[in-house]
């Protein structure tokens, strides 16, 4: 167990420009490298940091292996760059973005086999997110992530079926966040949004859109994270139990909408 180590061999040859370099662990291990992560930053490292098996969703393993806290412990970082892709051609891409890219860079990556969302000819760029979902007749929008984002189109198809279109959109990077879609997709929505993540309430995903909403009149944010302590067990089942699977989302658009 030696991720201080790798993180900090990493540091050095970043900040020599001697190589472009990648460490990956699981993500949860990750915070034991925290301290040599934000001297990196005083170092003006270039380390690109990609940790894996995120969230709840990895199952069995159980909590001490499921990072929920990683996107918080990045995001603090200053000039950090975090992606959090939902599939493999976004992985790639996030891949070659965060080589190309200075200042600490932290992909985000889980456990479970995830559906192909986009295409192999599919155009990423940072702080640009992406809609996956949409309709003229919009009444909540859904950002969502990684496993979550899988959630978010069943729910949607399962809204549409009770006649209740929602629009979902995916972020791709948490910071920096792309405000501006979250806002014009927000008011499109008439205000209603929902926000469902594999991470704690704190510091995630849903307070980077509570954030882009701020200073925006007339709207209502519902988040849905995991919100206690999690355990081991299937993934689906701990999606179910935790409160962040197709079923939970659809419960809050349908709450969200009578508001």
């Amino acid at each position: 167990i030696c991720e201080q180590n790798m993180i900090g061999v990493g540091i050095g040859v970043s900040c020599r420009d001697r190589t472009v370099a990648f460490a990956s662990t699981f993500s949860a291990f990750l915070t034991r490298a925290f301290d040599n992560l934000r001297m990196g930053v005083i170092s003006q490292t270039n380390i690109n940091v990609v940790g894996s098996h995120a969230g709840i969703s990895i199952g069995e393993d159980g909590p001490s292996q499921m990072a929920l806290e990683d996107l918080a412990m990045f995001q603090s970082l200053p000039g950090c760059t975090v992606f959090y892709p939902s599939d493999a051609v976004a992985t790639e891409r996030a891949t070659e973005l965060a080589a190309n890219t200075r200042g600490i860079c932290f992909i985000r990556v889980g456990r479970p086999a995830v559906p192909i969302v986009y295409d192999n000819e599919e155009t990423f760029a940072i702080g640009k997110a992406k809609i996956v979902r949409k309709s003229d007749d919009d009444k909540v929008l859904v950002v969502a992530a990684g496993i979550t984002l899988v959630e978010a189109l069943k729910a949607a198809d399962q809204l549409k079926e009770q006649g209740v279109n929602v629009r979902v959109l995916d972020p791709f990077t948490i910071k920096p966040f792309d405000y501006q879609a979250v806002q014009e997709n927000a008011a499109a929505c008439g205000g209603r949004v929902v926000t469902v993540e594999d991470h704690y309430p704190e510091g995630g995903m849903g307070d980077a859109v509570l954030s882009a909403l701020a200073t925006v009149r007339n709207t209502v944010v519902k988040k849905l994270a995991v919100n206690s302590l999690p355990r081991s067990g299937p993934p689906a089942a701990l999606l179910e139990m935790f409160g962040i699977s197709a079923t939970h989302i659809v419960r809050a658009c349908n709450d969200i909408v009578k508001l």
